[in-house]
């Protein structure tokens, strides 16, 4: 993590921090394309938003390989938003009246998301974005999420984990829900905790944390004294990590515990992720690789993510709804035949986009489509599919702590 965390600063350079990508491929249709967005390359949310941020190098250059979009090479601007919403909304304001950007493409997590839609909606401009978690706060028309959490998360999301619970040869009767204030993390955690009540679990803990907290001491204590049979754990970035360390620490793991936005490599490569549940809309089997443009992503993100020095090397979550994301933004202006903003954005909410997690609409409330969330466990420092059946890995079903 200390070496990553230096490549990131070398990176970045300094506060706010600019990186400009595009490919040695020639175009014929004028000047190259800009793309503009932010990332947390510094910050809390760092671990994850890499991933992002080489999945978007790779789009490019295949862009580019391609032709470009429309007979223009493409170049993407990403600016360092520090993993500070109020600084993502001032870098997209640059984006668009001091770089002139011609499009624009989401930054990682919903807070700093929120900030880019309102800059978005100022200019009139499409935002294409790949991990916003509140779907009821994406008032804007032209706004198009790749997080395929359909636009009631709240209640669908955890009903998808207590169905796969209720089916296995222990259902859990108590549970412990505990969550960091983040923004998309809380209100998934409240929902959470509405759709267990009317379950008929019974909460024996419900804890909350400030974003930022590094002592999970007294909550791991906490939660081995209320001994749930199921610790719901409303993670993002490296929180779960740190919650896992510290009951370890006094002799305790849950028997099962559920993380909502955890950061993938860390949790697979920690012996105390072992069982670690979470949701997901694609991972790096079958029956997700049997499409051949996922297939090819994945074994240039391997390689690119190992050369690179990323915690984790293989395609998940993240990195599929973030390669989604631009394969949305790409069928919007190839669709539209067009680089206009409202063109784009009409196109999107009348037509069905293939990316590599399925089919995606945008013609539900606040332009989510349907909810494609599955459920994932960490088994043998991998990241399995479990639950539907029909997507899991093959032999992986739900496995119990020792």
């Amino acid at each position: 993590m200390k070496i990553q965390r230096r490549r990131i600063l070398s990176a970045a350079a300094a506060a706010g921090a600019t990186a400009l990508f595009s490919s040695g491929a020639s175009a014929q249709g004028g000047p190259p394309l800009r793309i503009g967005s932010t990332l947390a390359l510094t910050g809390p949310l760092s671990t994850t938003a890499m991933t992002h941020k080489l999945v978007g190098e790779i789009y490019v250059e295949q862009l580019n390989q391609r032709g470009g979009l429309l007979g223009r090479k493409v170049e993407w601007i990403v600016k360092d938003d520090q993993s500070k919403p109020e600084l993502a909304r001032t870098l997209y304001e640059q984006l668009i009246t001091s770089d002139k950007v011609d499009l624009l493409m989401g930054p990682y997590a919903t807070g700093a998301i929120l900030s880019a839609m309102g800059v978005a909606q100022r200019y009139n401009k499409v935002l294409v974005h790949h991990t916003f978690g509140i779907p009821s706060l994406a008032k804007y028309d032209m706004q198009f999420p790749a997080w395929s959490l359909g636009a009631e998360p709240q209640t669908t999301v955890p009903n998808t984990l207590f169905d796969m619970l209720a089916a296995s040869p222990k259902p859990p009767k108590t549970i412990a829900i505990v969550t960091s204030k983040f923004p998309s993390v809380h209100f998934m955690s409240l929902g959470g905790r509405e759709v267990a009540k009317k379950r008929g679990l019974q909460e024996v803990l419900f804890l909350e944390w400030d974003f930022g907290n590094r002592d999970f001491g007294p909550i791991a204590a906490r939660v081995k004294d209320a001994k749930p049979d199921l610790l719901w754990i409303g993670d993002i970035g490296l929180e779960g990590n740190m919650l896992l360390e510290a009951m370890k620490k006094i002799d305790y793991v849950p028997p099962l515990h559920f993380h909502l936005y955890p950061a993938p490599g860390p949790m697979t490569k920690s012996p105390d992720g072992a069982n670690a549940l979470a949701v997901t809309i694609f991972e790096e089997h079958p029956p997700f690789t049997n499409n051949p443009v996922a297939a090819t992503f994945v074994k240039l993100f391997n390689e690119r993510a190992a050369k690179a020095g990323l915690p984790d090397t293989s395609v998940e979550v993240q990195a599929a709804a973030s390669y989604s994301a631009w394969q949305i933004l790409e069928a919007g202006v190839r669709g539209a035949n067009s680089f206009d903003d409202k063109a784009i954005a009409a196109y999107l909410r009348k037509n069905k986009v293939d990316t590599i997690q399925g089919k995606l609409r945008f013609d539900g409330p606040g332009n989510y489509g349907d909810d494609l969330m599955k459920i994932k466990q960490v088994q043998d420092g991998h990241w399995k599919v479990i639950y539907p059946p029909q997507f899991a890995a093959p032999g992986a079903t739900l496995r119990l702590a020792k």
